[in-house]
């Protein structure tokens, strides 16, 4: 049986997030949209084309006036405007209209894409999200945020468009590499840090279980996650005020991204980042030293990197002052006042960004 959490938006509820352990509930989900007299479009990638591809078609099968798939290359580096255009070229070819119904079936990439392409292509037509790994399920699907880089800068493109359902088969999870399955963990993480000191303690003591993929544990861990986002975005659906706590980590884990070239995953470049973010923190007197210290090696058994090669903190700096964060000529910086409460600080300088980024610069023993 399948669980569901209501996500509101100006204090009316407008979609569901439902848990599930396979995709036997999609269809009851779906006919609640009234597919039968729609068409629609599952939007993916060529990786999840060939894992869920097939089983979600087969539940619109008969189902829809018509089902159609658009697959698109897997990799960050096709979350472009490049890839919107092909896919609005494709649904034109089908004649999609506004009526009708798009689907994103995969992760964080293929959700924003297909989330920006739902926003714009006439002007907005009804979406549905199926995440199948652990950063889209416990925080990209979630929240209406969608769209693509731009010249290398991430998220630069988008909108704020809310999707009709999420529907989460935490099954998917267990079809995940291991660098994949890690790479949500970071934003997970990121969750307990800002707003539940209580889960951060709940993810240490079940280490094990996240590890081996407990699918109990998994369903509560993700479940967790979400319900701390949804306290978060219902506050602040456009990231006017306490949105941008969700932000923690990301303002140097972003330009760590880019200044690898997108060579790193998003969720170990966000890892970085929580912990420069958290050594700020420490250095403003706000954590203890202790506290500093096991939040950056927390992330180790979860398969995250603690420190980097090949850096330049002036490049790192440069980068930061260009994220769409930035307000003038300060940043918007997350820190932590304690584990489990984020604030916003204006006045971090350029020397503590640059001292944080020198902190997770790999140090060869004895350094």
């Amino acid at each position: 049986m399948s669980e569901r959490l209501t996500i509101n938006f100006e204090k009316k509820p407008c979609y569901d997030i439902v848990f599930s352990v396979s995709f036997d509930d999609l269809l009851e989900e779906l006919n609640k949209l009234n597919i039968s007299d729609r068409k629609v479009c599952i939007i993916t990638d060529s990786h999840v084309a060939g894992l869920y591809g097939d089983e979600v078609m087969q539940v619109l099968n008969e189902n829809c006036r018509k089902n159609i798939i658009f697959s698109f290359q897997a990799g960050e580096e096709n979350k472009t405007l490049d890839t919107v255009r092909e896919a609005y070229k494709f649904l034109i070819n089908e004649k999609f209209d506004r009526k009708d119904l798009i689907i994103a079936l995969g992760g964080g990439v293929v959700g924003d894409v297909t989330g920006f392409v739902a926003a714009t292509y006439l002007r907005g037509v009804d979406f549905v999200q199926i995440p199948t790994t652990l950063l889209s399920q416990s925080d990209s699907s979630i929240g209406g945020k969608t769209g693509v880089d731009f010249d290398g800068y991430k998220n630069m493109v988008g909108a704020f468009y809310m999707p009709k359902l999420v529907y989460m088969n935490l099954s998917t999870l267990k079809t995940l590499d291991t660098r994949e399955y890690f790479n949500g963990f970071a934003e997970v993480m990121k969750h307990g840090l800002i707003k539940d000191g209580a889960f951060y303690e709940w993810l240490l003591d079940n280490m094990y279980e996240i590890c081996d993929r407990d699918l109990d544990t998994l369903l509560e861990m993700v479940q967790r996650s979400c319900m701390i986002k949804k306290l978060v975005v219902e506050k602040d659906p456009t990231e006017k005020g306490d949105r941008a706590l969700l932000n923690f980590g990301h303002t140097i884990g972003h330009a760590i991204e880019k200044a690898k070239n997108f060579t790193l995953s998003h969720g170990e470049c966000v890892a970085l980042g929580c912990i420069a973010a958290a050594f700020i923190s420490w250095k403003h007197e706000w954590l203890s030293m202790e506290e500093y210290y096991e939040i950056r090696d927390m992330f180790v058994p979860f398969n995250l990197p603690i420190s980097i090669e090949n850096i330049d903190p002036e490049e790192i700096l440069a980068l930061t002052k260009s994220d769409k964060k930035a307000e003038g000529n300060k940043i918007k910086f997350i820190l932590l006042k304690k584990v489990g409460k984020a604030v916003i600080d204006l006045n971090v300088t350029d020397e503590d960004i640059i001292n944080a980024v020198k902190e997770i610069l790999y140090k060869e023993d004895g350094e």
